[in-house]
Protein backbone atom coordinates (compact mmCIF):
# COMPACT_ATOMS: atom_id res chain seq x y z
CA UNK A 1 0.00 0.00 0.00
CA UNK A 2 1.87 3.33 -0.81
CA UNK A 3 1.90 6.15 1.53
CA UNK A 4 1.86 9.55 0.85
CA UNK A 5 3.05 12.26 3.07
CA UNK A 6 0.90 15.43 4.12
CA UNK A 7 2.36 16.98 6.28
CA UNK A 8 6.39 16.77 7.66
CA UNK A 9 7.40 17.74 11.36
CA UNK A 10 8.11 21.77 10.22
CA UNK A 11 4.86 21.79 8.69
CA UNK A 12 2.78 20.35 11.48
CA UNK A 13 5.04 22.68 14.01
CA UNK A 14 3.17 26.01 11.57
CA UNK A 15 0.15 24.35 11.81
CA UNK A 16 0.15 23.77 15.85
CA UNK A 17 1.76 27.23 15.69
CA UNK A 18 -1.55 28.48 13.58
CA UNK A 19 -4.16 26.88 15.72
CA UNK A 20 -2.45 28.42 19.10
CA UNK A 21 -3.16 31.78 17.75
CA UNK A 22 -6.86 30.93 16.20
CA UNK A 23 -7.03 29.46 20.14
CA UNK A 24 -6.19 32.63 21.69
CA UNK A 25 -8.13 35.02 19.54
CA UNK A 26 -10.88 33.40 19.86
CA UNK A 27 -10.82 33.03 23.58
CA UNK A 28 -9.00 37.25 23.61
CA UNK A 29 -6.28 35.53 25.31
CA UNK A 30 -5.49 33.10 28.60
CA UNK A 31 -8.07 34.12 30.66
CA UNK A 32 -9.84 30.88 31.59
CA UNK A 33 -9.04 28.60 28.77
CA UNK A 34 -7.77 25.04 29.55
CA UNK A 35 -6.82 22.51 27.25
CA UNK A 36 -7.62 18.92 26.99
CA UNK A 37 -5.54 16.12 24.90
CA UNK A 38 -7.73 12.81 23.61
CA UNK A 39 -5.35 10.13 24.75
CA UNK A 40 -2.75 9.59 22.80
CA UNK A 41 -1.80 11.72 20.34
CA UNK A 42 -4.06 14.43 21.19
CA UNK A 43 -2.32 14.68 24.85
CA UNK A 44 1.00 15.78 22.85
CA UNK A 45 -0.32 17.73 20.82
CA UNK A 46 -2.28 19.84 23.29
CA UNK A 47 0.77 20.28 25.40
CA UNK A 48 2.86 21.56 22.10
CA UNK A 49 0.03 24.05 21.67
CA UNK A 50 -0.14 24.61 25.33
CA UNK A 51 3.86 25.51 24.72
CA UNK A 52 3.15 27.41 21.78
CA UNK A 53 0.79 30.01 23.97
CA UNK A 54 3.42 29.95 26.78
CA UNK A 55 5.67 31.59 23.99
CA UNK A 56 3.54 33.81 22.53
CA UNK A 57 1.10 35.10 25.58
CA UNK A 58 4.43 34.42 28.18
CA UNK A 59 1.26 32.12 30.08
CA UNK A 60 1.14 28.46 31.28
CA UNK A 61 -2.26 27.41 30.43
CA UNK A 62 -3.90 24.75 32.25
CA UNK A 63 -3.41 21.13 29.95
CA UNK A 64 -4.65 18.04 30.87
CA UNK A 65 -5.57 14.45 29.58
CA UNK A 66 -8.90 12.97 28.29
CA UNK A 67 -9.17 9.38 28.14
CA UNK A 68 -12.95 8.54 26.70
CA UNK A 69 -12.49 4.48 27.13
CA UNK A 70 -15.34 4.65 29.08
CA UNK A 71 -17.54 6.69 27.04
CA UNK A 72 -16.98 5.29 23.86
CA UNK A 73 -20.44 4.00 22.31
CA UNK A 74 -18.89 0.72 21.09
CA UNK A 75 -17.78 0.14 24.59
CA UNK A 76 -20.81 -2.06 25.96
CA UNK A 77 -19.98 -2.54 29.58
CA UNK A 78 -18.61 0.31 31.75
CA UNK A 79 -15.98 -1.10 34.22
CA UNK A 80 -16.21 2.01 36.45
CA UNK A 81 -18.44 4.58 35.87
CA UNK A 82 -17.09 6.37 38.88
CA UNK A 83 -13.52 6.89 37.31
CA UNK A 84 -12.75 10.29 36.20
CA UNK A 85 -12.01 10.39 32.56
CA UNK A 86 -9.48 13.59 32.58
CA UNK A 87 -6.69 14.18 34.56
CA UNK A 88 -5.74 17.93 34.70
CA UNK A 89 -4.52 20.19 38.13
CA UNK A 90 -7.53 23.43 37.24
CA UNK A 91 -11.04 23.29 38.24
CA UNK A 92 -12.86 23.28 34.99
CA UNK A 93 -16.06 24.36 35.99
CA UNK A 94 -16.94 27.92 34.20
CA UNK A 95 -13.77 27.33 31.76
CA UNK A 96 -13.20 27.83 28.36
CA UNK A 97 -12.24 23.93 27.87
CA UNK A 98 -10.63 23.11 24.32
CA UNK A 99 -10.92 19.33 23.23
CA UNK A 100 -7.30 18.39 21.45
CA UNK A 101 -7.43 15.66 18.93
CA UNK A 102 -4.90 14.59 16.28
CA UNK A 103 -7.44 12.81 13.76
CA UNK A 104 -11.46 14.08 13.34
CA UNK A 105 -13.00 11.49 11.20
CA UNK A 106 -16.69 9.95 12.84
CA UNK A 107 -17.41 12.58 15.23
CA UNK A 108 -17.21 9.78 18.01
CA UNK A 109 -14.44 10.50 19.95
CA UNK A 110 -15.64 13.71 20.19
CA UNK A 111 -18.96 12.82 21.13
CA UNK A 112 -17.56 10.78 23.93
CA UNK A 113 -15.29 13.27 24.95
CA UNK A 114 -18.50 15.75 25.51
CA UNK A 115 -20.02 13.19 27.38
CA UNK A 116 -16.58 12.64 30.13
CA UNK A 117 -16.28 16.03 30.43
CA UNK A 118 -20.06 16.96 31.47
CA UNK A 119 -20.61 14.13 33.39
CA UNK A 120 -18.27 15.72 35.91
CA UNK A 121 -17.84 19.33 35.80
CA UNK A 122 -19.70 22.38 34.05
CA UNK A 123 -17.52 24.54 31.70
CA UNK A 124 -18.33 27.48 30.69
CA UNK A 125 -17.63 27.15 26.98
CA UNK A 126 -16.11 23.81 24.84
CA UNK A 127 -14.22 23.84 21.63
CA UNK A 128 -12.62 21.36 19.55
CA UNK A 129 -9.12 21.48 18.23
CA UNK A 130 -7.84 19.04 15.45
CA UNK A 131 -4.78 18.79 13.52
CA UNK A 132 -6.61 16.55 10.55
CA UNK A 133 -10.22 16.52 9.68
CA UNK A 134 -10.67 14.04 7.61
CA UNK A 135 -14.37 14.22 6.69
CA UNK A 136 -16.86 10.98 6.84
CA UNK A 137 -18.74 12.46 9.54
CA UNK A 138 -21.39 10.71 11.55
CA UNK A 139 -22.58 12.41 14.22
CA UNK A 140 -23.11 16.65 13.80
CA UNK A 141 -19.37 17.69 15.11
CA UNK A 142 -17.16 19.85 13.85
CA UNK A 143 -13.84 21.45 14.91
CA UNK A 144 -13.49 25.10 15.70
CA UNK A 145 -9.88 24.77 15.10
CA UNK A 146 -8.54 22.55 11.81
CA UNK A 147 -5.05 22.20 11.11
CA UNK A 148 -5.57 20.54 7.81
CA UNK A 149 -8.58 19.22 6.17
CA UNK A 150 -7.59 16.47 4.04
CA UNK A 151 -10.90 14.65 2.18
CA UNK A 152 -9.96 10.67 2.24
CA UNK A 153 -12.12 8.20 0.89
CA UNK A 154 -13.66 5.42 3.58
CA UNK A 155 -10.75 3.30 2.59
CA UNK A 156 -7.98 5.33 3.14
CA UNK A 157 -6.06 5.83 6.58
CA UNK A 158 -4.38 8.66 8.48
CA UNK A 159 -1.61 8.35 10.31
CA UNK A 160 -0.64 11.05 12.46
CA UNK A 161 3.15 9.81 13.80
CA UNK A 162 4.54 12.22 16.75
CA UNK A 163 8.06 12.22 18.22
CA UNK A 164 6.36 11.80 21.90
CA UNK A 165 5.47 8.45 20.85
CA UNK A 166 6.62 7.35 17.23
CA UNK A 167 10.69 8.94 17.47
CA UNK A 168 9.51 10.71 13.84
CA UNK A 169 6.68 13.53 13.43
CA UNK A 170 4.37 13.51 10.13
CA UNK A 171 0.96 12.72 8.88
CA UNK A 172 0.43 10.73 6.11
CA UNK A 173 -2.63 8.80 4.13
CA UNK A 174 -2.66 5.08 2.89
Amino acid sequence: MKQRVILDDKAIDRTLTRIAHEILENNKGTQNLVLLGIRTRGVFLAQRIQSKIERIEGVTVPTGILDVTEYRDDVTARVNSELQAFQIEADLNGQHVVIVDDVLFTGRTVRASLDAILDHVRPNRISLATLVDRGHRELPIRADFIGKNIPTALSEEIIVMLDEVDEKTQVYIK
